[in-house]
């Protein structure tokens, strides 16, 4: 399973979305979850409306590729009309489809993604029963903003119709982690056995636990 760190590595809140905090995640090897915004014509590293000083993206991809052996990049669109700049930021930097995808845009602005081509992710939570896009998403971003309400079964079926699942950990929306993971650890026991584990990831402030506790699945 490849594990998400939600805005890097970090131990206080104020260090989320640093730069410091994003390299020790790649060090570390684990995939990265971050905030995409722009900022006086260049995108930058930013959950809520950037300020000056802000982290430029351009300096995010250089560490990652200085870790060729970290996960892949979930990159959560905060603002509308990124596709041409990201698309060209990504090429620069030569991150290809592979090693990255777009997620939580609006949907209207999730058509410029797809249009070019580049891997992008519907979402479906208890508010989004009924995924956009499904059809011409690469993957799914499974959410649980008010109850955990996603199943072994939910992860499986998607999983099995060849889709990716990127599943949001609970204490994100702050509840209580471990009750889904023991869930969607028998999803990855299941997966694992048959081939797909590479198809799961999680999306967590706990990643080293995480990898510990998944990786035993067995």
């Amino acid at each position: 399973m490849m594990i998400l760190a939600h805005r890097g590595l970090w131990s206080d809140p104020a260090e989320r979305n640093s730069l410091q905090a994003l390299t020790k995640a790649l060090e570390a090897g684990f995939g990265l979850e971050t905030d995409i915004r722009d900022l006086d014509g260049s995108l930058v590293i930013s959950h809520d409306p950037p300020k000056s000083g802000a982290i430029l993206l351009a300096d995010l991809l250089a560490r990652y590729n200085a870790y060729p052996k970290s996960g892949i990049l979930a990159l959560n669109i905060k603002a509308d009309g990124l596709h041409v700049a990201l698309a060209e930021a990504l090429d620069r930097y030569k991150v290809g489809a592979d090693r990255y995808f777009t997620f939580d845009m609006a949907v209207p602005d999730a058509l410029g993604y797809l249009r070019r081509k580049m891997p992008c992710f519907t979402r479906q939570s208890e508010i989004e029963p009924v995924p956009a896009f499904a059809d011409r998403a690469s993957g799914v971003w499974l959410d649980c903003f008010e109850s955990d309400w996603i199943t072994r079964k939910d992860v499986l079926s998607h999983c099995m119709a060849g889709q990716r699942v990127a599943l949001v950990s609970s204490e994100l929306h702050g509840r209580e982690f471990r009750p889904a993971w023991q869930e969607w650890r028998e999803a990855y026991r299941l997966l694992r056995r048959d081939g797909f584990g590479g198809r799961m990831m999680l999306c967590t402030d706990h990643p080293f636990e995480a990898r510990t506790y998944f990786d035993a699945a067995d």
